[in-house]
């Protein structure tokens, strides 16, 4: 219990902090190979730089805060997941629609050591991921998303879960 409740007063010190610039603030909902269904609430502040920029694109990235609960499907209970990553965004040049590949790597602590029935043999996780998607409009984005949670066999069992999700994104 200390160590969610020391993450939410982390994800509380990253969404109340005064920031240079805008935050974007996301909503995920998806399902994981068990058929769990899972919500995740995020918040977003971009890199202040970006690499490689050249006439097709640009390389930049984000920090990443998100809260998930994940919706038992068997027999066990639901879970909450807190997670914090840094993720690096590949954005294509465009006029209206500008797509973006993303990929990331970041910490997960989860209320319990399972998903519904998947034993995952720690709170502490992994959070791996990869996106796609296209941002629209002013500060809109939406895609689609794919997250692996492990412990990287630090301890055992390592259950693993994988997660899927269709996600939107505004700027704030």
């Amino acid at each position: 219990m200390k160590t969610i409740t020391a993450l939410v007063g982390l994800l509380a010190g990253f969404c109340l902090a005064p920031h240079a610039h805008a935050l974007d603030l996301s909503l995920s909902v998806g399902g994981s190979e068990d058929a769990n269904a899972y919500y995740r609430l995020g918040v977003q502040q971009d890199f202040t730089q970006s690499w490689w920029s050249s006439p097709s694109g640009r390389l930049t990235g984000y920090w990443d805060a998100g809260l998930t609960h994940w919706e038992a499907d068997g027999g066990g209970s639901n879970t909450q997941s807190l997670s914090v990553s840094p993720v690096l965004v590949y954005e294509f040049s465009g006029n209206g629609i500008r797509p973006y590949l993303e990929a990331g790597i970041g910490l997960a602590v989860f209320r319990n050591n399972a998903v519904d029935e998947r034993q995952l043999g720690s709170e502490w996780q992994f959070e791996e991921r990869l996106g796609a998607g296209f941002r629209f409009g002013v500060g809109h984005a939406l895609g689609l998303r794919a997250m692996h949670y492990s412990n990287a066999g630090l301890k055992k069992p390592n259950g693993g879960i994988d997660a899927y999700s269709l996600y939107y994104q505004l700027r704030y």
